[in-house]
């Protein structure tokens, strides 16, 4: 194996339920790394509150110029392990050390000031990653070219859409040419023209020798990108050559496997969500929608402590963690004990795929419990859509067509 550009070391990251990090300025970053040992020895020791562990003892390498794919249902600690890589977020405890230059696209617009021109943050982008003024200025028409937004070069960034600041936050973060690049689901957004655009740029950047950190739902990108994979769950599942690894994880999520928390003999809980599945229509698979409609789906909670004025909600995402549908309901009162909470839909006119369930529950404590459901749905219905699936859409519906001579009389 080559030299270790990033080394992963019985790293674990705790979050407080119901607690929300806050925006993080540079002058706060520079002061928790002076205070870092003391709150990690806070942390350790606990304080009784409820928390869950987004990562628990990870270790793993990747060599100088590797391109390693991280795959994991949502929840599995993916965007925290690549928060921490990129210095976004400190550990609870283990290490995490990046050699050479950093460049991470983690959400749309990261590193990218709303007030400032896109001109003025490609070249504030690109110092942050250390570059150079000259650096920028030999690649900026590169950079430029490729976003397609010179448009609008000199208006503010706030002003942009998300699939423009998204090109030009890729763009720079492809362009400016760091030694590792950690990139989160990005590729995943934007339209199609564009994505392959993407994905052609990430080829060449593999091809540069530089180490890239890449996460995403796509097992296709992920088979066509990287030569290993990780498959995180919290912990590492698995590591290993990628066909074996995405091979087994598909295998895993297509069969149901996950972990059952109906089995966690934890018992500090106030409220969890155990399962769900498709009560309609009913049949052996509970977990594949083979029909548009009707079409009910359960999610079942077990209850240790009463709620009052409780706020329910529920969600569904595409592979691409697109939200596909949401719903709330408010003033919930609900004593303890197992629910049923069901939702009725005339019809799901998805396309053929996997999706996601994400359900939470909150109450005027805060947050009982949110889980992204497991395993994913699996859409397995007729395409009712164009044959070739660069143009399909989201919506999967039969229509009828039909061509007539002359003006319609309606």
């Amino acid at each position: 194996m080559a030299a270790a550009a990033i080394r992963v070391d019985g790293l674990g990251k705790r979050y407080r339920l119901g607690e929300r990090e806050p925006y993080i300025a540079l002058r706060d970053v520079l002061a928790r790394a002076v205070t870092a040992p003391f709150r990690r020895r806070e942390a350790a020791n606990g304080n009784g509150n409820a928390h869950i562990w987004a990562l628990r003892d990870v270790s793993f390498a990747v060599g100088e110029g590797e391109t390693i794919g991280i795959v994991g249902r949502n929840g599995a600690g993916k965007s925290t392990l690549l928060k921490i890589l990129a210095g976004i977020t400190l550990p609870t405890e283990g290490s995490a050390e990046v050699r050479g230059r950093i460049g991470s696209l983690l959400e749309v617009g990261t590193g990218f000031h709303p007030e400032l021109t896109g001109r003025e943050n490609i070249y504030f982008s690109g110092s942050i990653l250390g570059m150079k003024r000259r650096e920028i200025d030999r690649k900026f028409d590169e950079i430029v070219a490729f976003s397609g937004v010179e448009t609008f070069l000199d208006t503010p960034l706030k002003h942009y859409s998300s699939g423009m600041q998204l090109r030009l936050a890729f763009s720079v973060a492809a362009h400016l040419e760091p030694e590792v690049l950690l990139v989160d689901e990005v590729l995943a957004v934007g339209d199609l023209e564009f994505q392959k655009k993407c994905l052609g740029k990430m080829e060449e950047v593999t091809r540069g020798g530089r180490t890239v950190l890449f996460v995403s739902h796509q097992m296709n990108q992920i088979r066509r990108l990287c030569q290993t994979v990780i498959w995180l769950d919290g912990d590492v599942r698995r590591q290993g050559i990628t066909a074996e690894v995405v091979g087994a994880y598909e295998l895993a999520m297509s069969s149901g496997e996950g972990k059952d928390r109906a089995q966690i003999s934890d018992q500090n809980f106030r409220g969890r969500f155990l399962r769900w599945e498709i009560a309609e229509p009913h049949g052996e698979q509970r977990h594949i929608l083979d029909a548009l409609g009707p079409v009910e789906v359960c999610f079942f909670l077990d209850l240790r402590q009463p709620i009052h004025h409780g706020v329910h909600g529920a969600a569904l995402f595409d592979s691409s963690s697109q939200l596909m549908w949401g719903h709330s309901k408010q003033s919930l009162h609900l004593a303890p004990g197992i629910h049923t909470f069901r939702y009725r839909f005339p019809m799901l006119p998805l396309r053929p795929g996997a999706f996601t369930w994400q359900v939470s529950l909150w109450d005027d404590h805060g947050l009982v419990d949110i889980w992204h459901g497991v395993p994913p749905m699996i859409v397995a219905t007729e395409n009712h859509q164009h044959p070739l699936d660069e143009w399909n859409g989201v919506l999967n519906m039969p229509s009828e067509f039909s061509a007539e001579s002359g003006e319609s009389s309606q």
